[in-house]
């Protein structure tokens, strides 16, 4: 039967149900056997709250309504939800259940509480995973203490054991590069550079600058693998070095471009130093006024390829041309290549396959 619950109840919020220090409550009588009973205090699922609380933090501070929807539809579904697989059922399920049952009565307009979900792996020491039940979590805290909190958040993103100290340089490398370059380029405008009027030099780094960025993008928005984006910067800091020194034949506008698009890049792995390196290069107000930034498509691309060639369906050779070179003149190149040209000696080309800026096979007879 349905039990009265009863109103003078203090909420102490200091653990265990405020109904469990009601005596008169929990104190019963047994409607079998007559004799003294205690009721059950433990009257909602945990997962009750964990079903709907996340609406409230859009609105915390109601006290007439559990949220107002007009907060809530501004913030709502959420784009981007990320969890174990230990959420897959129960606090997801239900998580949808009460999305639905809220849209029904009006509380709000979505269908689904989020839009997209990623299932994360799980952390594993010693073969276990970790869990704060079973008392073999890695305090963040003293991570953070000993390594630094960024260099702790690319180290796990990174997947490389924290005794090593690849990712330490790595960042201590940045960290100087935009150091070295920053009274020079901190007021100098930064803009896409028009491919046309760029150096060699220039050309190479921003190749590289926007090639990286359309890569990591796509490991952002799609594939969610933070290793290989880490990877990419890497490289692309490399790179940069490779290219020193850059007060030659770069721009100070360029050169901030690169540096603002490197930093742009790091921040959602390292927020705390990218936050320094972006005031270092002259801007006020922080990185929560920067937007992601866009790739331009034409600096992506190459100004020469790599094409094989085969030679009757055998790969014989590599020869670099112009993008966009024709048939002719990559059988040119072909021809004159020595790994190539052996086989082409005294025969005949009774066909000739070409793919532009992919491959060329020469049949000969």
């Amino acid at each position: 039967m349905p039990v009265i619950l009863p109103e003078k109840v203090k909420l102490t919020g200091e653990g265990g149900s405020p109904l469990a220090a009601t005596p008169e409550f929990v104190n019963t009588t047994c409607p079998k056997c007559g004799g003294p009973a205690r009721r059950e205090t433990d009257t909602m699922d945990t997962f009750v709250d964990s079903s709907w609380y996340f609406y409230r933090y859009c609105d915390p501070h109601n006290d007439k309504a559990p949220y107002d929807s007009s907060k809530v539809a501004y913030w709502f579904p959420i784009d981007q939800y990320i969890g174990g697989i230990t959420h897959a059922i129960l606090h997801l399920l239900y998580s949808r259940f009460w999305c639905k049952v809220m849209r029904d009565l009006g509380m709000i307009t979505h269908n689904e509480p989020a839009a997209r979900l990623f299932t994360q792996g799980m952390v594993q020491k010693g073969g276990v995973a970790m869990s704060k039940s079973r008392g073999n979590v890695v305090g963040a805290e003293e991570m953070a203490q000993k390594y630094g909190a960024d260099t702790g958040r690319l180290y796990t993103l990174f997947a490389a054991p924290p005794e090593k100290d690849l990712d330490w340089r790595f960042l201590n490398r940045v960290y100087r590069l935009v150091e070295r370059h920053a009274p020079a380029v901190k007021g100098a405008k930064s803009k896409n550079t028009d491919a046309a009027t760029a150096s060699s030099k220039e050309k190479i780094l921003l190749r590289k600058t926007h090639q990286t960025l359309r890569r990591v993008t796509q490991d952002f928005e799609t594939r969610w693998h933070f290793n290989s984006a880490i990877a990419l910067v890497m490289e692309l800091t490399n790179e940069i070095y490779l290219q020193e020194p850059l007060d030659k034949d770069v721009r100070p506008e360029v050169r901030k471009e690169v540096l603002e698009l490197l930093t742009l890049m790091l921040a959602p792995m390292t927020p705390h130093l990218a936050e320094e390196l972006w005031e270092m290069l002259g801007y006020i107000g922080g990185l929560r006024k920067a937007t992601w930034p866009a790739f331009d498509e034409a600096l992506t691309r190459e100004d020469e390829v790599e094409i094989p060639v085969q030679v009757n369906g055998r790969l014989r050779g590599k020869v670099k041309v112009a993008v966009g070179a024709g048939a002719e003149e990559v059988e040119k190149l072909a021809r004159a290549e020595a790994a190539i040209a052996p086989h082409l000696a005294s025969k005949a080309v009774v066909k000739r396959i070409f793919v532009p800026d992919k491959l060329l096979n020469l049949v000969v007879a």
